[in-house]
């Protein structure tokens, strides 16, 4: 029989952590420990220290997400190798009410000079 190679065990995994503002982005590359949160991974991004401007609440109490995908329960999602954290920013404007707006303005009539 031949002997097998025992599949490594990686106890640590590669991440990053992403936060944008309109103006720039951050992307943190992290090497953390198997087991890790997505809540964790942010605290350990330190954000904070790239957006000085913005309350520490914008990055302890976000919304996240994985790749565009939102996470139901950030403080128990184990990040995987690969992952990017993303934190997301509240909405300043809901966006129905800011698409029936722009869809007014587009309809009012236009008036000719005369």
């Amino acid at each position: 029989m031949e002997d097998k190679e025992p599949i490594p065990f990686f106890s640590k995994v590669t991440i990053e952590v992403a936060f944008a503002l309109p103006s720039h982005q951050k992307i943190v590359i992290l090497n953390v420990e198997a087991g890790t949160t997505a809540r964790q991974a942010v605290a350990l991004a330190e954000l904070e220290q790239y957006f000085p401007e913005l309350p520490i609440d914008t990055f302890t109490q976000a919304d996240l997400g994985i790749f565009g995908k939102p996470l139901r329960d950030p403080a128990t999602y184990e990040v995987r190798e690969g992952d990017r954290v993303e934190v997301y920013r509240p909405l300043i404007i809901d966006p129905v009410s800011a698409r029936a707006r722009r869809a007014k303005t587009a309809r009012s009539p236009r008036r000719a000079d005369s």
